[in-house]
């Protein structure tokens, strides 16, 4: 057990991907940085990660439970697209229990300082420090104060740090996520359920404004939903997601809900010493949801920042994170961002969007996007194919025979 030290270069608040990411690039470096995550709770996820993330943040094969080879996207008409990747690649599938431990572990190995416990506050010292107070998890009435030259704030869609820094008003929009683990059955409908295909529904009795998914997890399947409208019933609609997979009956491991925040915040740092990333920072792919890839990259991205503040002393190299992030995803974002808005607004766009995932450059596009995390410019004319399509889509106009 290591003890924990009083002063610290950098102190990192939450410990799933974007703040273990940091911390393990941090102590790489052999910079001197506690981690502090206070455990027990695990975030509602599909757990999808690219073959870029697993190949950019050196995730083992033994994290992989799963390998995803294609999509099957069902409209609310029941209409079904399947989307097969080929050989380009495929998605990852992590189990959160098991996968932010081992990235907390590895931060750990690497050097980092680790303690399990709550955020209480942080205060600025006269010298510019920061003192942080946590809460000991294993000794309730211990409260660590700890002081650091910079903060990294990981703590979830719901940050505590976000919230000291900023105030409760600022914090990014939200989609409300839940989801069911259940066991994969033995014996299952290949039709209704396959264990190397991720299902995603676009209906608006699942949700009206996001999406349901189920998603196989080896020995165990994520089954859920998510939307910003207040009293639609998610346990509803996944209880609903079940029994159209054949799953109705399966032995449920545990449920989970909490926020899911789709649009980047316009500012990261506090313009001294604090910046944040992950969930906190908003960093969550609008339309698809898709947040653990960019929770390490904005991690990873965190750590520079915080490594550039202790270098120069200049408190705008904080804004390195958001910058860097926005340089290659800004545009991706906001093509998701509008999709979300327009196609997810109503069953009647929803099947119209299922049917454009017929079109095969449609699906090579949308897999070599994603795997590669940055929109494919090369093939001019597959875009403009595209943009035609979506057009007649729009406008209603009919495919010439």
């Amino acid at each position: 057990m290591i003890e924990i030290q009083s002063n610290y270069d950098i102190i990192i608040i939450g410990g799933g991907p974007a703040g273990a990411t940091a911390a393990h690039d941090l102590a790489k470096q052999n910079r001197s940085v506690l981690l502090v995550d206070r455990e027990g709770r695990i975030k509602p996820c599909g757990g999808a990660v690219p073959t870029k993330a697993i190949s950019e943040f050196d995730i083992p094969q033994s994290q992989i439970v799963a390998k995803s080879n294609a999509a099957r996207i069902i409209a609310p008409s029941a209409r079904e697209v399947e989307m097969e990747i080929g050989s380009i690649g495929y998605v990852g599938m992590v189990d959160r229990d098991k996968f932010d431990p081992f990235l907390r572990e590895r931060a750990q190995k690497a050097g980092a300082h680790y303690v399990t416990g709550t955020f209480k506050s942080l205060s600025y010292n006269s010298d510019g420090s920061i003192k942080v107070l946590v809460q000991d998890k294993s000794a309730p009435d211990v409260i660590h104060e700890i002081t650091g030259k910079t903060i990294i704030g990981a703590d979830g869609a719901n940050s505590a740090v976000r919230r000291a820094i900023f105030g409760p008003k600022k914090k990014p929009p939200y989609v409300f996520a839940y989801h069911e683990i259940v066991k994969t059955p033995k014996n299952f409908d290949p039709y209704l359920f396959q264990t190397d295909r991720c299902d995603v529904i676009y209906n608006g009795e699942i949700s009206p404004d996001f999406y349901g998914w189920v998603f196989p997890h080896g020995e165990h399947t994520s089954i859920g939903t998510g939307t910003a409208i207040k009293g639609h019933d998610m346990k509803e609609a996944t209880r609903k997601l079940r029994e159209a997979a054949g799953l109705g009956d399966a032995e449920l491991v545990r449920e989970e809900g909490a926020p899911l925040p789709l649009k980047p915040m316009r500012r990261w740092d506090d313009g001294k010493a604090i910046v944040l990333v992950g969930d906190a920072a908003g960093c969550v792919a609008p339309s698809s949801g898709e947040g653990i890839y960019y929770a390490m990259l904005s991690g990873r991205l965190g750590a520079q920042s915080a490594v550039k503040l202790l270098e120069t002393g200049k408190s705008r190299s904080l804004r390195h994170a958001r910058k860097a992030f926005m340089k290659d995803h800004r545009v991706p974002f906001m093509v998701l961002g509008a999709m979300q808005y327009f196609w997810y607004s109503s069953d009647k766009r929803r099947e119209g969007f299922v049917k454009m995932c017929e079109d095969k450059d449609v699906q090579r596009l949308t897999w070599e996007s994603y795997l590669n995390k940055k929109i494919v410019r090369k093939e001019p004319m597959a875009h403009l194919r595209i943009f035609i399509k979506d057009m007649r889509q729009l406008l209603g106009i009919p495919a010439r025979s």
